[in-house]
């Protein structure tokens, strides 16, 4: 039997960012001794060698979300030209685009006698973007698309674009002037997720960095320090007492060490104090005390990385062996999105389309995201959020500040076959957006740990975690039971240091631990590795949403943990009576052997194959779709059992 949690949990500040990640790029090769050569490599980078490296995918990934703006854009202007709008109605569907893609700051029609325009071109801009768009303006009157080279104002990106009613169509187009925003936030956050700068950095949290799994002071001096650090708030810690203190123990504890702000969750606390640092009052309530536990408030870091350019394809090199499970499944579904052929090769790469004839999700089933936040207007997550909580504001919105919440929530729900940006890996399952992360990219134990209940109790069946960090904390730890004895599927990200050290909460016993990996079917060079790995996932150069809404191209374990949550997604749509447990070893079993035959330290049971897990599934038990009859005669054998019992 499986223990039955009751406590409940307090503080642990857990710091949730972004953590880094950079790819490294191999030979097509998938043969043992090609991931043999591949594995070494990775383990042997050095930190000059990894920071080269981290330089070229930040490159990378300004130049990936810069094409899949231009795209983005210049598919809505495609669009806005076939409804052959014109006059004030023109004027009017031109503000209503620009107001949804704020990108967008000047449009003008061309061909026209009197051509409609919206927004302007700002007067510092002029000198620069009028040939351009007198450019565009020709090219786009001849039928030829046109795209200017970015030029910069005022360390602000630009584009032009011209595009043509039709191809050799010379009676009309538009141009527009489109300010790339998102490469700007895409450089900036990635300086600090690709650890290529301290972070997070000391002093902002009130915070000290030691050796992972010591109390051992560090100093984070360069990007690359990281990852052999853990992170805690210097004046709290988390305690969990045998017995709730009575109010005269609270005052004397109060006094004791000059407390500043306590909170509760459960049985366990949370202390701040103005006069004593974390090791003076771990020592204290050791000593006075004799708790459960005491330890420090850690801080917790999410894993990802942006990444693209030229690893954004729209074919991957699958390993060879052909799979008999996907051909029974029917021809694949390829879905209309506009961004989908050319840019998401992560959804092939796992038998998503094949997958998609066996089972579509289903609405019933809801996926809890701990992150940052999301955009709740996004036009590709529209009808796909529930209400979700704010656990780092309360009582405000779950917005995303960041980014990294809305990229992760795209993979797992982004609409499918909607003709718009991005196709998740799911047609019906919603997110329930639970922000533990501040604007920072980072939130405290306290948070996740509040997050991972509130999500259990408003009914997540999965619970997807792309952050983490490198020391265990027992607050954290009960919240992960608490939800696990409730039947959660719990996922989190491994961690994008490559590095074997065990990263929680991915490492777990309750929890599935996803690795990433790149276009080829190879461990990405960023990922963690170790025994606590149980599969893989896509995670290099991802396209999905971003706020604004636009589409970004990310890496790391952040981006393929969802990947596995969306199939937990999956699987319990197809077979709702499915425990946690039976659902996690599904997919360990039916996952696609890569890297050394059987488990490994770097794939785990392998890459997770949509399709064969959903197959398996479906003869494991009957579908939703009779759930509700089985479910009513079940409740009647119960009923019938119980009078039989009590004549």
């Amino acid at each position: 039997m499986r223990k039955k949690w009751v406590g409940w949990f307090t503080a642990l500040a857990a710091l949730a960012l972004l953590l880094p990640i950079t790819p490294w790029f191999g030979a097509n090769n998938r043969d043992n001794g090609g991931d043999n050569v591949q594995i070494t490599k990775t383990k042997a980078l050095s930190a000059k060698k990894e920071r080269a490296l981290k330089l070229a995918s930040l490159q990378r990934d300004m130049n990936a979300t810069a094409k899949l703006c231009t795209l983005q854009c210049s598919k809505e202007l495609g669009k806005m030209l076939a409804k052959d709008h014109s006059g004030p109605g023109l004027a009017k569907h031109l503000q209503k685009m620009m107001k949804q893609r704020p990108q967008l700051r000047y449009v003008q029609q061309v061909g026209a006698a009197s051509p409609v325009s919206a927004g302007s071109v700002a007067p510092d801009l002029k000198e620069r973007a009028e040939g351009y768009l007198a450019k565009a303006r020709t090219e786009a009157g001849s039928g030829r698309f046109y795209e200017s080279p970015v030029f910069m104002t005022d360390g602000e990106r630009y584009v032009v674009l011209g595009v043509p009613r039709r191809p050799g169509n010379r009676s009309a187009g538009m141009i527009a002037l489109i300010r790339q925003d998102t490469v700007g936030d895409v450089q900036k956050h990635q300086m600090r997720n690709l650890r290529l700068v301290p972070y997070p950095a000391e002093g902002h949290y009130r915070m000290e960095s030691v050796q992972s799994g010591t109390m051992k002071d560090m100093t984070v001096r360069e990007g690359e320090d990281n990852g052999n650090a853990s992170h805690y708030h210097i004046n709290e810690v988390v305690v969990r007492f045998q017995r709730d203190p009575s109010e005269a123990q609270m005052q004397q504890i109060r006094s004791d060490i000059g407390a500043a702000k306590e909170q509760k969750l459960g049985k366990t606390f949370v202390f701040r104090s103005r006069q004593m640092d974390a090791r003076n009052m771990m020592a204290y309530f050791q000593k006075r005390w004799k708790p459960e536990y005491v330890e420090p408030h850690y801080l917790y870091l999410t894993n990802d990385i942006k990444d693209g350019s030229k690893t954004l394809q729209s074919k991957v090199n699958l390993p060879a062996k052909e799979d008999q499970s996907a051909q029974a499944a029917g021809s694949p579904i390829v879905p209309n999105d506009v961004l989908y052929s050319k840019y998401q090769w992560n959804l092939p790469s796992i038998e998503t389309e094949r997958g998609w004839n066996v089972s579509k999700g289903d609405t019933a089933v809801s996926v809890g995201v701990l992150d940052t936040g999301v955009q709740a207007d996004h036009p590709d997550l529209k009808g796909k959020l529930l209400g979700g909580t704010n656990i780092v504001e309360p009582g405000s919105a779950p917005a995303d500040d960041v980014g990294h919440g809305t990229h992760v929530s795209g993979i797992i729900a982004a609409g499918v076959n909607n003709g718009e940006g991005v196709a998740g890996i799911s047609w019906y399952n919603k997110v329930m957006p639970v922000k533990v992360l501040d604007s920072s990219g980072a939130g405290s134990t306290y948070s996740v740990a509040q997050g991972i209940i509130w999500a259990t109790d408003h009914g997540a069946k999965v619970i997807n975690m792309s952050l983490g960090n490198y020391a265990q904390a027992a607050f954290l730890h009960d919240a992960i039971k608490y939800a696990y004895n409730k039947d959660v599927v719990l996922i989190a990200a491994s961690g994008n240091d490559n590095t074997d050290r065990p990263g929680y909460p991915a490492a777990y016993p309750e929890v599935l631990a996803v690795a990433a990996t790149d276009a080829n079917g190879r461990k990405a060079s960023f990922s963690n590795y170790g025994s606590y790995i149980d599969v893989a996932a896509p995670g290099d150069t991802i396209a999905s949403t971003y706020p604004g809404n636009e589409y970004a191209a990310l890496s790391g374990t952040s981006m393929a943990s969802p990947h596995a949550a969306a199939l937990a997604a999956l699987i319990r749509s197809k077979n709702p009576e499915l425990t946690n447990v039976e659902v996690m070893d599904l997919m360990r079993n039916t996952a696609r052997d890569l890297g050394p035959e059987g488990k490994d330290d770097y794939f785990g049971y392998g890459q997770i194959d949509v399709v064969r897990a959903l197959e398996a599934a479906e003869t494991t038990g009957k579908s939703l779709q009779t759930f509700s009859s089985r479910a009513k005669a079940r409740l009647s054998a119960i009923a019938q059992r119980y009078e039989n019992a009590n004549p």
